[in-house]
């Protein structure tokens, strides 16, 4: 993963601690810490409050962008939205859900319950295919709808 730099660099432009940031997550700080240090992977839902709290994209803090400020995000992930567009660059790089889950070293069950709307996908799964197939973070979760693909 790669958010550790824009984490820090976030945290620090805007003079913050980090027990201030775990506070506005509702977790301790050291939790805290460890997703900064990348010791814990930071869980989607924590990395979009963050993103909504500076203003940035998922693509930003994932090192796929180099634009800081992003307006424009809708600030919630849109599960159904999600899981539609999962699907639909499934298909279009014809790629089953049993081979996407062994790509992701993950059960078919998961992959199947991104693609329903069932829950969100997981950071390290979400960093992963939108790294290798070069498709920003923020169209899959919702968050935009134009571009699809990164730069």
């Amino acid at each position: 993963m790669i958010y550790k730099k824009q984490l820090i660099e976030l945290r620090e432009a805007h003079n913050l601690k980090q027990y201030e940031l775990a506070d506005i997550l509702g977790i301790y700080k050291g939790l805290y810490n460890q997703y900064e240090t990348e010791y814990e992977i930071i869980p989607i839902k924590h990395l979009n409050t963050l993103c909504n709290y500076f203003h940035t994209s998922f693509d930003y803090m994932f090192g796929f962008d180099d634009i800081k400020n992003s307006l424009n995000l809708n600030e919630e992930i849109d599960m159904k939205k999600s899981g539609i567009r999962l699907k639909e660059f499934r298909k279009a790089k014809k790629i089953t859900q049993s081979d996407l889950a062994k790509e992701l070293n993950c059960s078919y069950g998961t992959i199947a319950g991104y693609e329903i709307g069932r829950y969100v996908i997981a950071t390290p799964f979400l960093y992963q295919i939108c790294k290798k197939y070069r498709i920003s973070a923020d169209y899959l979760l919702g968050k935009k709808d134009f571009p699809k693909d990164l730069n």
